[in-house]
C-alpha cells in the first residue's frame, strides 16, 4: 500500500486518472467530484453539480477538461485548470453510463440507460446526433481504430460496431470558424437501408459525423455488459458481464488490416488462376471478426466488478481485476505466443471476510473480537486490528466466547452448534442443536451454560462439561443438552435476566414472552410491535428490557409488570441489533438504514448517531467495559468505535443535527432560475449548495461593510471640514486584521476567496440590490489592473443574469460605459503578456532541445570510445592467455 486518499462520508462510485498520471478524479454517491493530487494525496478541487451518484468520468487528451455523467441523467463538462464548471448538457432520459471525448474533434459521445448514444458538439453545446440502434440499455462504449469505430455494449451478448465518418463541411462565408470541422475518414461508406441511425437535426442531411452500423461481435456471456474498455493504445479491447469471465479481443491496426487484405487478394488470384483464366478479379474485404479477433477468456476466482489494462511495448498485456468479494487480482498475458494464456501474477487480499459478517462478539478481557460470516470465523486483536485466527465454518448467525476466552461457539443456519478451540484454531465439536437455523445464543449469568433459540420453535438449555478426549489424555470442553422449552412460533432472540431468574424469548408472532427459568412457567407477554422483534436486551439491574423490531421502533418495557415505558422511532428501516452498555441504562441500536444510534432508556432521548457504514448494519457488539463498539455491515466492513473522554453536550448535538438537516434541505430546494435561459439542452454546471449560500452571504457582508465605511468616511470628512483640522479616522477592526486595507480592497479579498467552482452559483443567489455597488467596485479594480480574469468572468455573468435591470437603470450607464473601455484594454494587455510568455517558453524549449541533442551525441561518442577501450583490453588478455 502506497497511498490512501481520504474522502468524506460518501461512497466512491467512479474513478478516472488524468492523462499525465498526476491526478485522480473521484466521483461520489452524492454527486460530488473531487480531484486528488497523487503527489501530495490531498484533494485540490471539488466540483458540485450532480444531484445523484456520479456514474462516468473522463478527461480529455490534454487533461484540461473533465466530463462527468450521473444517475440524474445530466452530463457536465468541467474546466480543471480554472477549477470551475463550463456547462451542463441535458438530453438523456435515464442514468448516463459512459462518456467519451474525441481527441481530434471538439466532440463528446455519451451513452445511457435510456438505450440512446448521443453525440454532442461542444463548440455549440448541443446534441447533433442520436443513435437509436439499441433495444436495451447501453451499458458501455469504447472508441477504437484511431476513433473511426465505436463499440457499444448493452444488455444482450452482442457488441455492436459502428463506423464513424467525419464529414468535411463546405465552408460557408457567413458561418463562424468554430463550427467548421475538417478532415474525413478514408472509410466513407454509403448510408444503407440497414443503418439504424436517426438524425435529430433541423437539416435533413448529416452534419459533422456519419455513423453506420458495421455489424456485431458476439460475446460468450449472456448477461449485460458491466465494463467495456480499451487500453491506451486502442489495440486491446476487453469486456465483462456480471459473471467471473473477462473476454479479451485484439483490434488490428490499419497496416495489419492492409497486410491481411493483400494476403487474401493473393490467395484469391491464385485460386482464380487455378479455376479458370477468364474469372474477373473480385474485391476482397476482411470480415469484422477478422479485424477484431478474440484473444482469450480470463476466468477470475469470483465475480468481476471492474478492470483496467496496460499493453507494454514488449507486447505483454497486464490486467488488473477488482472482484465482488473484495480481492484485487493481477494477470499477465503474452500476446506473442500462438495460444495466449493468462497467468495470475499476484493478488491483493486483506484478512477480511469474503461475505457479509452476520455476528460479532467481544471477549471478556475486551481484547479479542470474534466475527463470523458465511465461510469463516475470524478472531481479531482489537488494539492492532490484525486477524489472529481464521477457521472455516458453515453459515454463521450467532456466536459467543466461552468463559475463559479459550473457545468460541458459533450457531449456524443449518441448526448446528460448532465449538472451536482458539489455541489450535481447530473445530473441536459439532452438535445438531436445532432442526432449523440457530437464530440466537445467550450465555447464562453464572457462566455455567448457555441457551439457544431456533427456527424449529424450541428454546434449548445447554451446560458446559469436561469430557475425555479420545486422542489425548487431557479432558476437553464439551456442551451437554439439559432442558428444552417448546413454543408455538419460531424463536428469533433469547436473553437471560442478570439475576438468572427470567428468560426473554422473542417470537415470530411479534410478541416477546418472558418465562421463569427454574420452572419454565410463563410470566409476561410484551405485545405492541407490528412486526417481529429481531433483537432485545435486558439492562444490568434487570429492571428494563428494550426490544428492537422490523417495524423500525424500539420499545422500552419494565420487567416487573411488563408495561411499555416508551416507544421510540429509532431507524428508517428494520432495527437489526440492540445492546445495553454495561452498568448503565444507555443502549446502542443498529439499523438497516446504515446507522448506529445511542439512546438513554431513562430519559428516552437519542444521544448520538454513529455514521460510517454505507449499507445495512447487520450486528454490533459492545466490549464488557463499554469503551468499544464493533459493528458489521453489508458494505463488507467491520468498524471499531471507541468512547472518547470528550463530554457530549446534547444541545450541541441537536444543533448540529438541525444544521445538517437544513443543509440537506437547501441542496434539495429548487435551483434558482437564470433570466433568459430556457430549460433546454444546456445549463449552468454548478448547483446551489450550503457553500454557495455562505459565499454569497460573505460577499453581501463585505459590501455592507464597504457601504458603512464609505458613509462614515463622508461624515468624518464633513466633521473635519467643520472643525477646520484633521481628526484621526477610527479604523474598522476587520480591516485592521487584514492589514489596514481600504474597504474596497476588503471586498476584493472576500471575492477572491470564493471557490472558482462556486462563483457563478454564489452570484446567482446574490440579491440585485448589491449588484450596482459590485459593478462600481469592479470598474475600480479593473482600472487598477488587479484580478482581471476573475473579475471579467464575474462581470459577464452578472450582466447576463441581470441584463434587464442593469440596462433600465440610468445610474449604471456611466459605470457600464467605463467598464466597456477598461475591460477591453485590460484583457488585451493580459493576452499580450500571455502571448509574450508563450513565445519565450517556446524559445527556451527549442534551446534546451538543441543542447540535449548535442549532449546526447557527446554521450554516445564517449560510450563508443569506452567500448573500444574495453575490447582492446579484452583482446590483450586473450593474447596473454594464449
Amino acid at each position: 500500500q502506497v497511498l490512501i486518499l481520504k474522502g468524506l462520508k460518501q461512497q466512491v462510485s467512479c474513478l478516472c486518472p488524468s492523462p499525465d498520471g498526476l491526478h485522480l478524479a473521484v466521483g461520489y454517491e452524492d454527486g460530488s467530484i473531487r480531484v486528488f493530487s497523487l503527489l501530495s494525496g490531498e484533494a485540490n478541487i471539488t466540483f458540485n453539480g450532480h444531484k445523484a451518484a456520479v456514474t462516468a468520468l473522463q478527461y480529455d487528451h490534454l487533461g484540461g477538461r473533465l466530463v462527468s455523467g450521473s444517475k440524474d441523467t445530466d452530463v457536465i463538462v468541467w474546466d480543471v485548470i480554472n477549477e470551475s464548471g463550463l456547462y451542463r448538457l441535458r438530453g438523456h432520459k435515464d442514468a448516463v453510463t459512459q462518456v467519451l471525448f474525441l481527441k481530434e474533434k471538439n466532440l463528446l459521445v455519451t451513452s445511457g440507460k435510456d438505450t440512446l448514444v448521443k453525440w454532442w458538439d461542444l463548440d455549440t453545446q448541443h446534441c447533433f446526433k442520436t443513435l437509436v440502434g439499441h433495444r436495451t440499455e447501453v451499458w458501455g462504449m469504447a472508441l477504437i481504430a484511431e476513433e473511426k469505430r465505436l463499440i457499444t455494449g448493452s444488455a444482450d451478448s452482442e457488441l455492436r460496431v459502428w463506423d464513424i465518418t467525419y464529414i468535411q463541411e463546405v465552408k460557408d462565408p457567413d458561418e463562424p470558424e468554430s463550427k467548421k470541422n475538417k478532415g474525413s475518414s478514408p472509410r466513407a461508406e454509403e448510408n444503407t437501408e440497414e443503418d439504424e441511425t436517426l438524425e435529430l437535426d433541423e437539416q435533413p442531411e448529416e452534419r459533422l459525423v456519419k455513423c453506420s452500423k458495421v455489424g456485431s461481435i458476439m460475446r460468450e456471456g449472456r448477461d449485460r455488459i458491466v465494463t467495456l474498455a480499451t487500453d491506451q493504445t486502442g489495440k486491446i479491447l476487453a469486456c465483462h458481464g456480471t459473471d467471473a469471465v473477462l473476454e479479451v479481443f485484439s483490434v488490428l491496426s490499419e497496416e495489419e488490416v492492409q497486410k491481411k487484405v493483400e494476403k487474401k487478394m493473393k490467395k484469391a488470384k491464385k485460386k482464380a488462376k487455378q479455376d479458370s483464366e477468364e474469372e474477373p478479379e473480385r474485391s476482397v474485404e476482411l470480415s469484422l471478426q477478422e479485424e477484431i479477433q478474440r484473444v482469450t477468456n480470463i476466468r477470475a476466482s469470483s465475480k468481476i466488478k471492474s478492470f483496467d489494462l496496460i499493453l507494454s511495448p514488449k507486447g505483454e498485456l497486464k490486467i488488473v481485476l477488482l472482484l465482488q468479494n473484495n480481492i484485487i487480482e493481477s494477470y499477465n498475458l503474452n500476446l506473442s505466443t500462438q495460444v495466449p494464456q493468462a497467468v495470475r501474477v499476484s493478488k491483493i487480499t486483506i484478512g477480511g471476510h469474503r461475505s457479509d459478517v452476520r455476528t460479532v462478539a467481544f471477549s471478556s478481557d475486551n481484547i479479542a473480537i470474534l466475527s463470523a460470516a458465511a465461510e469463516s470465523v475470524k478472531i481479531w486483536n482489537r488494539s492492532t486490528l490484525q486477524c489472529i485466527r481464521t477457521m472455516d465454518c458453515e453459515y454463521a448467525l450467532c456466536s459467543l466466547f466461552v468463559p475463559g476466552d479459550r473457545q468460541v461457539i458459533v450457531g449456524t443456519k443449518t441448526g448446528k452448534l460448532q465449538l472451536y478451540d482458539l489455541a489450535s484454531g481447530s473445530l473441536v465439536e459439532t452438535l445438531n442443536a436445532h432442526d432449523g437455523a440457530v437464530w440466537s445464543i445467550a450465555l447464562s449469568p453464572d457462566q455455567r451454560g448457555f441457551v439457544t433459540g431456533g427456527a424449529d420453535k424450541c428454546v434449548k438449555f445447554w451446560e458446559f462439561e469436561f469430557v475425555k478426549d479420545e486422542s489425548s489424555v487431557q479432558k476437553r470442553l464439551s456442551m451437554k443438552h439439559v432442558r428444552i422449552l417448546q413454543l408455538d412460533e419460531d424463536v428469533l432472540c433469547v436473553r437471560y435476566s442478570p439475576n438468572q431468574k427470567l428468560l426473554a424469548v422473542s417470537l415470530l408472532d411479534c410478541t416477546v414472552k418472558i418465562f421463569y427459568i427454574d420452572t419454565l412457567k410463563f410470566f409476561l407477554s410484551l405485545y405492541g410491535h407490528k412486526l417481529p422483534v429481531l433483537c432485545m436486551d435486558i439492562s444490568y439491574d434487570g429492571t428494563l428490557i428494550a426490544t428492537g423490531s422490523a417495524d423500525r421502533n424500539v420499545k422500552i418495557w419494565g420487567l416487573d409488570f411488563g408495561d411499555c415505558h416508551r416507544s421510540l422511532f429509532a431507524h428508517d428501516d428494520s432495527v437489526m441489533y440492540l445492546q445495553f452498555v454495561a452498568k448503565s441504562h444507555l443502549f446502542f441500536t443498529a439499523g438497516k438504514d446504515s446507522k448506529i444510534k445511542q439512546w438513554d432508556a431513562d430519559k428516552f432521548e437519542h444521544i448520538q448517531t454513529l455514521e460510517g457504514h454505507h449499507q445495512e448494519v447487520w450486528c454490533l457488539a459492545l466490549s464488557p467495559n463499554g469503551d468499544y463498539v464493533v459493528s458489521a455491515s453489508h458494505d463488507k466492513s467491520l468498524r471499531l468505535w471507541e468512547r472518547t473522554r470528550e463530554p457530549l453536550v446534547l444541545e450541541e448535538e441537536r444543533e448540529m443535527q438541525q444544521e445538517a438537516e437544513y443543509e440537506e434541505s437547501v441542496a434539495k430546494e429548487e435551483q434558482p432560475v437564470v433570466a433568459g435561459e430556457t430549460q433546454g439542452e444546456t445549463g449552468l454546471a454548478g448547483k446551489k449548495t450550503i457553500e454557495t449560500i455562505k459565499a454569497a452571504e460573505r460577499i453581501m457582508e463585505a459590501i455592507e461593510l464597504y457601504r458603512e465605511e464609505m458613509a462614515k468616511l463622508k461624515e468624518h470628512k464633513a466633521i473635519c471640514k467643520a472643525a477646520g483640522k484633521e481628526i484621526p479616522f477610527p479604523v474598522n477592526p476587520i480591516l485592521r486584521a487584514y492589514g489596514d486595507i481600504t474597504p474596497s480592497a476588503y471586498v476584493l479579498e472576500v471575492f477572491k476567496k470564493v471557490k472558482s467552482s462556486e462563483l457563478e452559483e454564489s452570484l446567482l443567489v446574490l440579491p440585485f440590490s448589491y449588484v450596482p455597488d459590485l459593478l462600481r467596485l469592479f470598474s475600480e479594480y479593473i482600472h487598477l489592473g488587479s484580478e482581471v480574469e476573475l473579475l471579467c468572468r464575474a462581470l459577464l455573468f452578472l450582466l447576463k443574469i441581470h441584463f434587464g435591470q442593469i440596462t433600465s437603470n440610468h445610474m449604471l450607464v456611466p459605470v457600464i460605459e467605463n467598464l466597456k473601455k477598461t475591460t477591453i484594454s485590460r484583457v488585451s494587455e493580459a493576452r499580450d503578456v500571455l502571448g509574450f510568455n508563450m513565445a519565450g517558453l517556446q524559445y527556451l524549449k527549442r534551446e534546451i532541445e538543441a543542447k540535449d541533442e548535442v549532449t546526447f551525441f557527446a554521450d554516445a561518442t564517449d560510450r563508443f570510445e569506452e567500448k573500444k577501450r574495453k575490447r582492446k583490453k579484452k583482446e590483450k588478455m586473450v593474447l596473454a592467455v594464449l
